[in-house]
């Protein structure tokens, strides 16, 4: 249903009146007998300036829409309802009205996978759906700062989840057709079909049920925190305080490898790490903290758990045909900032992995005193000069026979 005029269409879209006028002369965008253009209109205004701006020329476009090569008639399809049009606030204004920090307001903007905009830049309509996230947080009480920390990493973990679905779209179905020689529309038809409508009801359900898991076993460690302070401060248990382990593990050889079979076998060999890692961390009350290309970083709850937890790594990724993996890991303090830990524990841990041999797990005299009960025999390696720090005292973890 026609809904603008073509003021209105530029205004929503955010191209001025003349490009308007401009892709209706090439035929990109049509009016109806009345003049009127549609929300597909406006989606297509904004993606033939984002084509324009990546190096496809509008008469290129114009042309291929002309011989019926390909066109952008796929984004009236609603699964294309994603690609938001401006509202008429600027963030400034948003701000002034709802009192909001100017700062928080912008960030949503990053959030959504845009650039740092500015105050007088008007805000999307998607944007204004998380506006009340923010207000219901500041209200409960929760620090800007916190908030910032929370919308940066939905914001990072949803862009590679992105990506990835993205990718896997282009190479097993894009990819496809175009060697059995579809055409661009047919390419986009396949945007407005059944089967894409359902795949999307679908995934927007996974995301929200995955989103649902991960914050119940988040939440399910602060009701632990809290009955464990609440119980220990009125005496009526005694917990066994242990600090909490970083553990890094790296394959050996990695830049070797990727250099001699290529960044296809390096994602084989990324694919086949990650799996062992969730799965062995997981069973051992770990978390993945991020990857670093040639390894991984795991936080541990508990040392001894970690220990046991690195040496079926080891042993897994042996078994498994990768090259060997080394390990270290160091239990203390550490700082916990937008999804990653920092601190001098996890330098140590870093550092400790470097020093460790291929197939070796190496942990600090720290790890060894918080795992008491652990079936592992720790062999003592000795003080030993580590990159900037000297005396530490290191242990290799073994199984017993």
């Amino acid at each position: 249903m026609a809904e603008y005029s073509r003021v209105d269409a530029a205004n929503r879209s955010g191209v001025d009146l003349g490009y308007i006028d401009r892709l209706i002369e090439l035929g990109v965008i049509s009016p109806d007998r009345t003049d009127r253009l549609t929300k597909g209109d406006v989606r297509r205004a904004q993606m033939a300036q984002t084509l324009e701006n990546a190096g496809i020329a509008l008469e290129s476009l114009a042309a291929s829409i002309k011989h019926g090569h390909g066109d952008l008639g796929f984004m009236d399809a609603p699964t294309y309802e994603r690609f938001a049009t401006l509202s008429d606030e600027t963030f400034e204004e948003l701000s002034q009205r709802t009192g909001l920090p100017l700062n928080l307001l912008m960030l949503i903007r990053e959030a959504t996978g845009g650039a740092t905009p500015a105050p007088d830049d008007r805000v999307r309509e998607d944007e204004l759906a998380i506006l009340p996230l923010i207000e219901i947080e500041l209200a409960m009480g929760f620090r800007p700062v916190s908030i910032e920390r929370t919308l940066r990493v939905l914001a990072d973990s949803l862009r590679r989840a992105a990506a990835t679905e993205s990718d896997a779209w282009r190479s097993d179905l894009m990819e496809p057709m175009l060697a059995r020689g579809a055409t661009a529309i047919e390419l986009g038809a396949t945007s407005s079909s059944l089967e894409t409508l359902t795949l999307d009801a679908a995934t927007d359900e996974a995301v929200l049920a995955i989103w649902h898991a991960q914050q119940a076993q988040a939440w399910t460690a602060n009701i632990i925190g809290g009955f464990e302070k609440t119980l220990t401060d009125a005496g009526l248990l005694k917990t066994l305080r242990r600090p909490p382990a970083i553990c890094f593990l790296d394959i050996t050889g990695y830049t070797r490898l990727t250099y001699e079979r290529g960044d296809e076998a390096a994602a084989d060999l990324a694919e086949r790490l990650g799996r062992l890692v969730t799965q062995s961390s997981l069973e051992s009350g770990g978390r993945p903290v991020k990857w670093l290309g040639d390894g991984v970083m795991v936080y541990f709850r508990d040392p001894g758990s970690g220990v046991v937890a690195a040496l079926e790594l080891v042993d897994g990724v042996s078994s498994a045909g990768l090259p060997p993996a080394h390990v270290g890991l160091h239990a203390g303090p550490v700082l916990f900032q937008q999804g990653d830990y920092y601190g001098r524990t996890v330098n140590l841990a870093s550092r400790i992995a470097e020093y460790a041999r291929p197939g070796e797990v190496l942990v600090s005299q720290e790890v060894v005193d918080a795992s008491a009960g652990v079936d592992v025999i720790f062999t003592e390696v000795g003080p030993v000069e580590l990159k900037g720090i000297s005396g530490v005292r290191l242990h290799a973890a073994h199984r017993r026979a």
